[in-house]
C-alpha cells in the first residue's frame, strides 16, 4: 500500500466490541490455525471440529486452503511470494472474523514460520491457537488423497511442500496432534479440551 493511500485510510471503531459479542455468543472469538503437510489431516480435523462446536452451540467457520483459492486468492500461485501473500490475506480475514466474535478454523499448510508468526501478531495473544497437525511424510504420502505427492515425485508439480519446497515445523505451538497415532475424534477432543481450559468456550452461562 502506498504512503499516500495509507494516509487516507483510517480504522473505524465499532460501537459493538469483541466483549459485547462474546457476551452475546457465550464464548470468545479466536483463530485455530491448523498447520501441517498435505495429507496430514488438517481439513478433516477442522471440519470435524466445526461440527463438534456447532453441536455445542458456538458460532464458528472453517477457512479451507483449497476453498479460499477458488475465490479470495484465485489470483495466487504457489511460488514462495504467493504462498506468503496467501497466508497474509487469510490472516487478515481471520482477524475480521475473530473481531465479529467467531471461532475460526483454518486449514492451510502454511509452511513458513515467519508467516504464521505474522498472523499471530495480528491477533490478541490468546486469540491465536497454533495447532501442529504432525504426521510423518511417509504416512502423508501413503494417504495422498489428491495424488499430489505422486505428481510431485514425478516432477509434475513444482515447489511442493515436503518434496521440493520446505516445511518449517512450529517451534512452540499451543497444540500438537499426531494424526498417525490418534483418531479424528480424539484430535477434536484434544482441541476442545484446550479451548475449555483456556476458558474460550463457556457452555453454561455467558462470558
Amino acid at each position: 500500500m502506498s504512503t499516500t493511500l495509507t494516509s487516507q485510510v483510517y480504522w473505524h471503531q465499532s460501537q459493538v466490541n469483541q466483549q459485547n459479542r462474546a457476551n452475546l455468543n457465550g464464548h470468545r472469538g479466536c483463530t485455530i490455525w491448523l498447520t501441517g503437510l498435505s495429507g496430514s489431516g488438517k481439513s478433516t480435523i477442522a471440519n470435524a471440529l466445526d461440527q463438534r462446536l456447532y453441536e455445542m452451540g458456538t458460532h464458528n467457520y472453517v477457512l479451507d486452503g483449497d476453498n479460499v483459492r477458488h475465490g479470495l486468492n484465485k489470483d495466487l500461485g504457489f511460488s514462495e511470494a504467493d504462498r506468503r501473500e496467501n497466508i497474509r490475506r487469510i490472516g487478515e480475514v481471520s482477524k475480521l472474523m475473530v473481531d465479529a466474535g467467531l471461532i475460526v478454523m483454518t486449514a492451510f499448510i502454511s509452511p513458513y514460520q515467519s508467516d504464521r508468526q505474522l498472523v499471530r501478531q495480528l491477533l490478541d495473544e490468546e486469540a491465536f491457537i497454533e495447532v501442529y497437525v504432525q504426521c510423518p511424510l511417509s504416512e502423508c504420502e501413503k494417504r495422498d488423497p489428491k495424488g499430489l505427492y505422486r505428481k510431485a515425485r514425478k516432477g509434475e508439480i513444482q515447489q511442493f511442500t515436503g518434496i521440493s519446497a520446505p516445511y518449517e515445523a512450529p517451534v512452540n505451538p499451543e497444540i500438537v496432534i499426531e494424526t498417525d497415532k490418534v483418531s479424528v475424534a480424539e484430535a477434536v477432543e484434544q482441541i476442545v479440551t484446550y479451548l475449555n481450559n483456556q476458558e474460550i468456550l463457556r457452555t453454561e452461562g455467558k462470558v
